[in-house]
């Protein structure tokens, strides 16, 4: 930096609450440490998850929170001998229980980090991260293969935009369950099959195109009621990954099915203090990074926005009420 900065803006969550009480602050400039870069955010995403979290809380926040879990910036600092160097373009997701990348700089860790190729925008590299992470650990957790049968639940969002890709890559055949105005999308993806969630005869489709047998695996991303839904539709030894939680699965049902369950949870590589899971980030970002930069994964479209109070509330608020066809990506200017 030629100048040397001692304060930075960030935009603060004040409380939790559906009002999404913001505002912008000043904040001490933040110091690396060891194996660790100082870097300057350029673009950070919002995600479903960042607008659930701001409106609930989560256990482990202290307020004013900083929102923000996926981010693309620049390293302006990293001591000698420390990978990535100064001026890489760096792509990270962060700690869910930390304070988020909403704000002008953050100190991330070097081992996290991956790096964004050349020719890659910014705004495209941060849609990949979360969404795309937590599609890779589900098809793995379920183990899909060449001739599975996969079913995603709501696969209007952003997980599903990867899995179904992914999951047509590994020779499955998938299944998607969305409200109409997302069927064409999902099928330009890849998806075989597209069902109206919202229909009232959809049970009788998926017994059509399936017969008594079930799915081989499902992906659920609702979590709630909607696993035990989806643990119906599943046969017998069928595997199963959730995204948000499950409640008690009535024993008969237990027993009918025998499933592999599967929970997912990118956060918990930070939550659980786990270099290895941390390290898998980094390596699951740069698989995602490549595989579009050559075409072989289709990005979701995003929509920039300003660092702004309004303009962050209001996608908060879109993204709480509805899935958004466009990713709402702050771009992060400095003064």
């Amino acid at each position: 930096m030629s100048v040397e900065k001692t304060t930075m803006r960030a935009l603060e969550l004040r409380q939790c609450g559906a009002e999404f009480d913001l505002a912008m602050a000043e904040h001490a400039m933040p110091v690396p440490g060891d194996n660790e870069l100082l870097v300057a955010i350029d673009y950070v995403a919002l995600n479903h998850l960042d607008a659930r979290m701001a409106k609930d809380g989560f256990c482990q926040w202290q307020y004013p929170h900083i929102l923000g879990l996926d981010a693309v910036g620049t390293v302006v600092s990293a001591a000698k001998g420390v990978f990535p160097p100064k001026g890489s373009r760096v792509l990270f997701n962060a700690s869910l229980a930390e304070q988020g990348m909403l704000k002008e700089y953050a100190v991330v860790p070097s081992h996290a980090v991956s790096e964004v190729p050349d020719g890659m925008s910014g705004e495209v590299a941060v849609s990949l991260p979360n969404a795309g992470m937590a599609a890779l650990l589900a098809l793995d957790k379920m183990q899909v293969q060449d001739g599975d049968s996969l079913a995603i639940n709501s696969a209007q969002g952003a997980v599903a935009h990867f899995a179904v890709q992914y999951a047509k890559q590994r020779g499955a055949q998938v299944f998607a369950f969305a409200q109409k105005e997302h069927h064409k999308r999902l099928s330009k993806l890849g998806a075989d099959w597209v069902f109206d969630c919202e229909s009232e005869s959809v049970c009788e489709q998926i017994k059509r195109e399936m017969g008594p047998g079930g799915f081989d695996c499902i992906l659920n991303t609702q979590g709630g009621d909607s696993f035990l839904d989806d643990l119906r539709h599943l046969r017998f030894c069928g595997r199963i990954a959730c995204l948000n939680g499950f409640g008690t699965i009535p024993e008969e049902l237990l027993f009918e099915k025998a499933p592999n369950i599967g929970v997912v949870s990118v956060a918990g590589a930070w939550m659980a203090n786990s270099l290895c899971a941390q390290q898998h980030l980094c390596f699951m970002g740069r698989q995602l990074l490549d595989d579009v930069s050559n075409g072989r994964i289709k990005a979701p479209e995003v929509k920039l926005l300003d660092f702004s109070v309004d303009t962050v509330r209001d996608a908060l608020s879109c993204l709480l009420g509805k899935t958004c066809q466009q990713r709402p990506v702050i771009r992060i200017t400095r003064d």
